[in-house]
């Protein structure tokens, strides 16, 4: 059976896709300031919590969390994850736009590798069906009590 999804849980799946691209843009952008944080130097991460763009960063990771949470309320994650892959392509358009990265050919390639499943995955239902828990009931059969001790040594007799 396929699920039609509602306007607003198309919006959800976006809002899903947004939040985490620009998150990790925002991350991306702020922790290049903040420097290179290693084992030995794990003070930097609390500066980091000081950075505008980090802090910035973590409230869209936030809201993504929130968006998908709901996501994952009314569709199965198999469906969810990749829907949402559209992020990718939007990360890579930020990266080389705003953080002026060069995104080879060969990444091109991935990122369109990855998105042209969701064509594969639109195909199917959004949300497995599960028989309700009452009718899961109705299928076992009950079992017989097992006999006591008692009962075993008047059998026997």
């Amino acid at each position: 059976m396929k699920h039609k999804l509602t306007p607003q849980q198309y919006g959800i799946l976006f809002i899903v896709m947004f939040t985490a691209a620009i998150g990790d843009t925002l991350l991306s952008h702020g922790m290049a300031q903040v420097g290179s944080v290693d084992v030995h130097h794990l003070g930097l991460l609390f500066a980091a919590m000081k950075n505008l763009w980090v802090v910035a960063g973590i409230l869209m990771l936030i809201g993504f969390f929130a968006s998908y949470l709901s996501a994952l309320s009314w569709a199965d994650l198999t469906f969810v994850l990749p829907a949402t892959s559209f992020s990718y392509v939007v990360v890579a358009i930020l990266s080389h736009f705003w953080l002026h990265e060069h995104i080879s050919v060969a990444r091109w390639a991935g990122i369109l590798l990855i998105v042209g499943g969701v064509g594969f995955v639109s195909q199917g239902p959004a949300l497995t069906e599960h028989p309700p828990v009452n009718a899961m009931a109705e299928e076992i059969p009950e079992v017989p009590p097992v006999p006591v001790a008692a009962e075993l040594t008047e059998v026997s007799r």
